[in-house]
């Protein structure tokens, strides 16, 4: 399905009922996986804001949650490479089971700098759940624990994605054409 959004013709990928059921999943797994444990959601911002929210709302066992904000886009479509903490966390997260919520995982250049940044804090686990992932975009391999959907190379705006800020609020997932 094709939609007129802002002056652009945006396709429809995933819709909204696609999102929230494997969000649901997802968050089901994730409850098994995690009972019982000293669970750290850590929100990678700002992409990741919508699905985390979502995806806390259907984990049974309890959390607490983190933020950083990680940078390597700027305003372009592209990866510059280089990754900049735009916000650290705010409290440590030495010997808890840390689970890093990602909107998607492409080159994994910026997934690898996060997993090498926070496995010097020494947490007691550390593990990756991404909405996307784009395995055509792949530069450096970095392990995924969990995967909402593999998609292709497209660069994709709505529940949480971006193009230059705007998009954000779009319950389904699509691509500009």
């Amino acid at each position: 399905m094709r939609l007129n959004i802002n002056d652009r013709t945006v396709e429809v990928l995933l819709s909204e009922e696609t999102l929230r059921q494997r969000v649901a999943e997802l968050g089901a797994q994730l409850s098994v996986d995690y009972a019982g444990k000293d669970l750290v959601m850590l929100v990678v911002l700002k992409g990741s804001m919508l699905f985390a929210a979502d995806l806390c709302r259907h984990i049974t066992a309890p959390l607490s949650m983190e933020f950083m904000g990680l940078s390597s886009y700027g305003d372009s479509t592209e990866t510059s490479g280089e990754v900049q903490v735009t916000l650290d966390l705010t409290k440590p997260v030495k010997h808890r089971d840390v689970l890093i919520v990602e909107d998607i995982v492409d080159t994994g250049l910026t997934m690898r700098y996060l997993l090498k940044n926070l496995a010097a804090r020494e947490p007691a686990s550390l593990k990756v759940c991404t909405l996307l992932e784009k395995p055509e975009r792949k530069r450096v391999e970095v392990p995924l624990d969990y995967v909402g959907f593999v998609i292709p190379d497209h660069f994709v705006i709505g529940y949480g994605l971006d193009l230059d800020q705007k998009f954000r609020n779009l319950p389904f997932i699509g691509r500009v054409v």
